[in-house]
């Protein structure tokens, strides 16, 4: 019996070390995986931080050949584009929406932050080749903006061959030819038309992404709308029926991607419109517009302040809880109407 007890005994000594062994060996492998995590979540958290703006006028001056008696009407529009796209390259962990490893996989905020911008330069990219550039529809298009607007456009997730980012610092060398042209005196092929006509253009375009961005925004607390489709025209069609009422909600896992896409687009617009008023001036003031892009400005300035809450809040719109889009909105929304009264003005004589 004794021989039996002492057996048992020593069993489980054994399985008691072999438990010990086990959990050193677990421990051993846990706390180096936690550190590299906790580590990543560091890096994440670093990497989206939105970027400061600029200033136009020291963009342009950096970006001017020798002085600032240097810079010709147009420059402050190029540089700006220019220092925007460099930016959204070389900001805190560079371009992330083509990364495929953590943290940069597991981000979305600054992704979307990264779109909001892209699609704002690529409009302006194309109003440079199209209007901007052009003194009429018959004259020819730029040689270097030919090759910047669609460069702008290729995929924003492409990670490897081409890589976007490879992509995109080619449409920035091709406005840096553009701008170089542009300042030097000797050289009268690059020009840089700032008529009324050609700002009304491209903020057409800058008010149907507003008008569309609102909507969007909006749609965080879902809504039944009605269809105005076709409202205004009584001759008008459409290719299929639709309902006369529409009910419209964003997904709840796309609310912060609406977000901060609107805040990368007001951002970009800020530095845009900015560069606009100065090299525009003159038919600005003409027109007594100055004040109404101003305005615009102020409005979109507005939706870069601190976000205190660690979490895109969703609550209703007179409920308990802050609802982030709707504020969005209602910014973009007031500078949407604003630039609606901006192409008005514009359009007088």
């Amino acid at each position: 019996m004794k021989d039996k007890l002492n057996d048992l005994a020593d069993r489980l000594s054994n399985m008691r070390n072999q438990h010990a062994t086990s959990d050193s060996k677990l421990r051993l492998f846990a706390t180096p995986v936690l550190i590299i995590l906790l580590l990543l979540m560091l890096v994440g958290i670093y990497w989206s931080a939105e970027p400061d703006p600029f200033d136009i006028q020291e963009a342009a001056a950096e970006h001017a050949p020798v002085t600032e008696s240097r810079l010709t009407t147009g420059s402050y529009t190029t540089s700006a584009v220019i220092t925007a796209m460099e930016t959204l390259l070389h900001k805190r962990g560079g371009y992330l929406s083509n990364d495929i490893m953590p943290p940069s996989i597991w981000l979305d905020n600054i992704p979307n932050w990264e779109f909001g911008v892209l699609v704002q330069m690529r409009d302006m990219s194309r109003s440079l080749r199209n209007d901007f550039s052009r003194s009429q529809s018959q004259s020819a298009e730029d040689k270097d903006l030919i090759v910047t607007e669609p460069k702008f456009h290729f995929d924003n997730d492409s990670w490897f061959l081409p890589a976007t980012e490879n992509v995109y610092q080619e449409g920035i060398d091709g406005l840096y030819g553009y701008l170089e042209r542009l300042q030097n005196p000797s050289d009268p092929d690059a020009q840089f038309y700032a008529r009324a006509d050609n700002l009304r253009t491209w903020l057409g375009q800058v008010e149907t992404r507003l008008g569309s961005m609102s909507q969007r925004l909006s749609a965080s607390v879902g809504q039944v709308r009605l269809n105005t489709d076709l409202a205004g025209d009584a001759e008008a069609v459409q290719s299929t029926q639709t309902s006369s009422q529409l009910e419209v909600k964003t997904p709840w896992t796309e609310i912060d991607d609406v977000f901060y896409e609107a805040r990368g687009a007001a951002w970009a617009l800020i530095h845009l419109l900015k560069a606009v008023e100065i090299d525009f001036e003159p038919i600005l003031q003409k027109k007594n517009a100055l004040i109404s892009l101003r305005q615009i400005i102020r409005e979109l300035e507005s939706t870069q302040e601190s976000v205190w809450s660690p979490i895109i809040l969703n609550g209703s719109g007179f409920g308990l809880f802050a609802n982030h889009s709707l504020v969005m909105a209602s910014y973009i929304s007031r500078a949407n109407a604003a630039v609606i009264d901006l192409r008005s003005l514009l359009s007088q004589g």
